[in-house]
C-alpha cells in the first residue's frame, strides 16, 4: 500500500514538471514568434549613405550645423535636406569626403570662426559697482544694469562661453572673451549661449572687424571704454570699397566688400577696429 502510494506521488510529481516544461517552452516558443513577426513588420530600414556619412562626421555633437548631433545631421544630408558641406567642425575635408558618398560636388566651403565685438578689458573700461556672485553671464541679467561695467553692451568676462566650447577655443583673459582662431571649429555654442549677443561667426580670413557692440552715443561710450565705436563715422568716408556701414553709433564692415586695405583701422580714432 505504501509503495503503491510513494509510486502514485511519484508520477504525479514528474507530471508536474513536464506540464511546466511544456507550458514555459509554449510561453517561450510564443513570445519568440511574436517578436520575430514584430521585427519584420516594423523594421527600420537602414540607408547605407546615411550610415556612410555618419561614420565621416566628427562625431562632436555640437549642433552647429542647425541639427540634433551628427546623425540628425547625416539623415538630412542623406534625404538631400542639407549640403554636403554642412558640418561646420569638419570643414572642408569632411565637406569632400561626403560629397563623394552622395556623388555630388562638395561646394565651396569657407572656413568660419568665432569672434567676440569687444576689447573693453579691465584696464580699458569702467565700473559702476564690485560684483561678487554667481560667476555666470546669463545670470547677469538679474543684477542691476545688466552687470558692473558701466557699458551695458560690453563682455561680462565670467566665461559662459568658455564653459560652453568643447574645442578649449575661448578663454577669459583680464575679463574678456578671447578666441583661439586655430582651435576654434565654428561650431556656434558659444554664440547661443553668450546673453550679450556678443559673439558672432566671421570668415577665418576676415581682414578687418570692429571689435565693439555698444550701441549708445559716441559721448557716452567714451565714458565707459577707451575702445568702443563711436560712430564718428571716419571709417566709412575712408573705406575705398564702401564696405562700411553705420547704424546706431556702430560701425559695420561687409566682408564680402572688405579688400583689406586697412584704411578703416587706421582712421578709427578708439581704435575699435583690429
Amino acid at each position: 500500500m505504501q509503495t503503491t502510494a510513494l509510486t502514485w506521488r511519484i508520477n504525479m510529481d514528474i507530471t508536474g514538471i513536464l506540464i511546466a516544461t511544456v507550458l514555459v517552452g509554449a510561453v517561450g516558443l510564443f513570445v519568440g514568434l511574436f517578436l520575430g513577426v514584430a521585427g519584420i513588420k516594423f523594421k527600420v530600414e537602414v540607408d547605407e549613405k546615411e550610415e556612410a556619412i555618419l561614420g565621416v562626421l566628427p562625431g562632436n555633437n555640437c549642433g552647429g550645423c542647425g541639427y540634433a548631433g551628427c546623425s540628425g545631421l547625416a539623415a538630412a544630408i542623406a534625404k538631400g535636406e542639407a549640403p554636403a558641406n554642412a558640418c561646420p567642425v569638419g570643414g572642408e575635408k569632411v565637406g569632400s569626403q561626403i560629397a563623394q558618398i552622395m556623388g555630388v560636388e562638395a561646394g565651396e566651403s569657407v572656413r568660419k570662426v568665432a569672434f567676440v565685438k569687444c576689447q573693453g578689458d579691465k584696464e580699458r573700461t569702467r565700473m559702476d559697482y564690485d560684483y561678487t556672485g554667481i560667476e555666470d553671464c546669463r545670470m547677469l541679467a538679474f543684477v542691476p544694469n545688466g552687470g558692473p561695467k558701466s557699458c551695458n553692451d560690453g563682455c561680462l568676462g565670467f566665461g559662459s562661453c568658455v564653459k560652453m566650447c568643447p574645442f578649449d577655443a575661448i578663454h577669459v583673459v583680464n575679463g574678456v572673451a578671447v578666441v583661439d582662431k586655430e582651435a576654434c571649429k565654428a561650431c556656434g555654442k558659444c554664440v547661443a549661449v553668450c546673453p550679450k549677443n556678443l559673439i558672432e561667426l566671421i570668415p577665418y580670413d576676415a581682414k578687418h572687424v570692429v571689435a565693439c557692440s555698444s550701441r549708445e552715443k559716441g559721448p557716452d561710450t567714451m565714458k565707459a571704454c577707451d575702445v568702443g565705436c563711436i560712430g564718428c563715422q571716419l571709417c566709412k568716408r575712408n573705406c575705398p570699397a564702401d564696405a562700411v556701414t553705420i547704424e546706431e553709433f556702430h560701425a559695420t564692415i561687409d566682408q564680402e566688400k572688405c579688400i583689406g586695405c586697412g584704411a578703416c583701422k587706421e582712421k578709427c580714432p578708439k581704435k575699435a577696429i583690429v
